[in-house]
């Protein structure tokens, strides 16, 4: 770590510098020196240090004004103030201005060298951080997102375009499709990523437990109410609150959703005191909202004040072009989670997914997927491994014969058309497959 770090030390003592310099060029420092406060302003300009010890007391610009003027450029540099104990007082002023710490001369080296590592770690864990920070984001917006057809493009350009705002999402399409995967993305992609993103599955709640759920709950406030409680909305004060299933809300709830986005604000259950939180509101549903206002289903007001932005996820079947991928990443991940080697999956198996309908969409693949992995043994998933093997092979051969030809011929494909190793295969000798290629009238495609 010590020979990342940049050090400048300022001071009008030429003695004073040189013996800093030859301390920390021995601890493994990058090191530098300014007789005062102008040479290092000018220095500054040139190239940033991690760590600046400056003397308080040097003729023309003192350490307090350079340490002011360092701050202006938006520097991230630390600041150690040296200063001898008639000016203690200062140095602490220096550090309510942010300075780093304080050391008094004469200097005690080990105490010295002990300030610059502490010094030192706290910059190595800031760029920890951010670069945490930077990667949790990354994986987030990345990671849960596969596919590169036209279709989920779309979704992902209008996921880039509204994360910034701070209007209401509705998020529509139907189960299975990744709907909380969007509002995960927004959110991880918006100014209110490192505040926290609260869920709430309105369909599994009744009207008593989700206005408790949303709003919180005083002591005493009902049977079972044996402690206070804050509600999610108090909880996604600075972040995201995500409503799934929007749709399914009664017209009570409604009504009391519509007053706390146009004021901010709420009171517990059995409550009294107004609680004010700022959130951004992104909701979901697999139902025609604007066809439940026509029927008087749903609030319009709530309708519009909700639908700011709209973005509609299409159904797996309308993005086949994207099953390859996406069984080539759900392969990927239960094979690291069952600690098992990477396997594949039989082209027959995988040209059968891309036929397939799909009405519970990327969350019936996944589950297919893992279903395979774990009931297969093979280092390939065969269709007999999916859900619908069995029908599928059944309803496609009308007979033993036609069950055979396309059996030689997907193991021929396999082997490239070698006869010696597909033999092996199909454990029958080389004439005998010779006879059954003329026989059904197989031949190799170019």
């Amino acid at each position: 770590m010590a020979e990342k770090i940049s050090i400048l030390i300022v001071d009008d003592e030429e003695s004073v510098r040189d013996s800093l310099l030859n301390w920390f060029i021995e601890d493994g420092y990058s090191v530098e020196c300014a007789e005062n406060a102008k040479k290092a302003l000018q220095l500054l300009e040139v190239r940033d240090f991690d760590i600046i010890l400056a003397d308080i007391k040097m003729p023309g610009m003192d350490g307090m004004e350079m340490h002011r003027r360092i701050k202006a450029l938006n520097r991230d540099s630390i600041v150690i103030i040296m200063t001898a104990f008639a000016s203690v007082d200062t140095a602490v002023q220096a550090l309510k201005d942010g300075a780093f710490d304080y050391v008094t001369k004469p200097f005690d080296p080990d105490d010295l060298s002990h300030l610059i590592r502490n010094a030192a770690a706290q910059i190595a864990l800031k760029g920890e951080n951010e670069a945490l920070k930077s990667r949790v984001t990354t994986l987030e917006a990345i990671d849960d997102f596969i596919g590169q057809s036209d279709a989920i493009r779309k979704v992902l350009d209008q996921i880039e375009s509204v994360a910034q705002s701070n209007s209401s999402v509705i998020i529509t399409g139907e189960s299975g499709t990744g709907k909380e995967l969007v509002a995960r993305a927004i959110h991880s992609n918006s100014a209110r990523r490192y505040f926290p993103l609260i869920s709430v599955h309105c369909g599994a709640l009744t009207e008593s437990l989700l206005e408790s759920e949303l709003f919180g709950h005083e002591k005493g406030a009902f049977t079972g109410a044996t402690f206070n409680r804050k509600g999610r909305f108090e909880m996604a004060d600075g972040g995201t609150i995500f409503l799934d299933e929007i749709a399914t809300i009664s017209p009570k709830m409604q009504i009391e959703l519509l007053r706390v986005l146009e004021t901010k604000s709420f009171v517990r259950v059995g409550g009294n005191r107004e609680i004010t939180s700022d959130f951004r509101v992104i909701c979901a549903t697999n139902r025609d909202l604007k066809g439940m206002v026509e029927n008087g289903n749903f609030r319009e007001d709530l309708f519009y004040r909700l639908n700011v932005v709209n973005i509609t996820i299409p159904p797996l079947r309308e993005r086949t072009e994207d099953i390859p991928l996406l069984v080539s990443h759900f392969i990927k991940k239960y094979c690291t989670s069952m600690s098992r080697d990477l396997i594949t999956i039989d082209p027959a198996a995988l040209k059968h997914l891309e036929k397939f309908e799909f009405p519970g969409n990327v969350r019936e693949l996944e589950n297919m997927i893992e279903r395979a992995i774990v009931i297969g043994n093979g280092k390939e998933i065969k269709l007999k491994d999916l859900p619908m093997g069995k029908e599928a092979i059944s309803s496609s051969v009308e007979s033993l014969e036609e069950l055979e030809k396309r059996h030689i011929e997907e193991i021929l494909i396999k082997y490239g058309w070698n006869v010696s190793r597909s033999a092996r295969a199909l454990n029958v000798d080389r004439v005998t497959l010779y006879n059954k290629i003329r026989k059904y009238g197989l031949k190799q495609k170019d």
